[in-house]
């Protein structure tokens, strides 16, 4: 780790620390990196939000699970009403995306506030194997969105066998 200071020439000079670990340089790779990284996602002017959120994005958080004769798909959706989420389904993927929007207003006298929200979700999955399309289930329920796809050709259950030990 090395600190910087600066001389009166207005000079910059770095402290080095008694022992080198050998990934000081390494660190400042990855230091630099993740500076460049961020300041191309962040923008460069101060964003203020003076009506809330105005447009969230996000990928919905989802889990997938084998079943055997089908996958199961959980999908969190807060806020989202059955009717704003769009559900398509090929052989071999799931896509998933909703619009929710808020509006909310209040007069009083001379004063109006007006807040607006809005959220957007899309995530695409490619599933392991083939589904049949037609046959898909989904169910939205506390926020949280339920989608069984039946497997065209079901996973056989292992066999096992119970060893006697001698």
């Amino acid at each position: 780790m090395t600190d910087s200071t600066e001389n009166n020439n207005n000079e910059k000079r770095e402290l080095a620390p008694f022992w080198h670990s050998g990934f000081d340089n390494l660190d400042k790779v990855f230091d630099n990196f993740k500076r460049d990284f961020e300041h191309c996602f962040v923008p460069s002017f101060p964003t203020t939000k003076p009506f809330g959120s105005m447009l969230e994005h996000s990928s919905a958080v989802c889990d997938l699970v084998d079943e055997g004769d089908k996958f199961v798909v959980t999908a969190d959706m807060p806020r989202i009403k059955k009717e704003e989420i769009n559900l398509d389904v090929g052989d071999d993927y799931i896509d998933i995306s909703a619009e929710h929007k808020e509006s909310e207003e209040e007069k009083k006298k001379k004063y109006i506030r007006k807040e607006r929200s809005e959220v957007s979700i899309h995530r695409r999955m490619s599933l392991p194997e083939r589904v049949k399309s037609s046959e898909v289930i989904a169910k939205l329920d506390n926020g949280i969105l339920t989608i069984d796809l039946p497997k065209e050709h079901p996973t056989p259950q292992p066999k096992t066998t119970k060893i006697r030990i001698e």
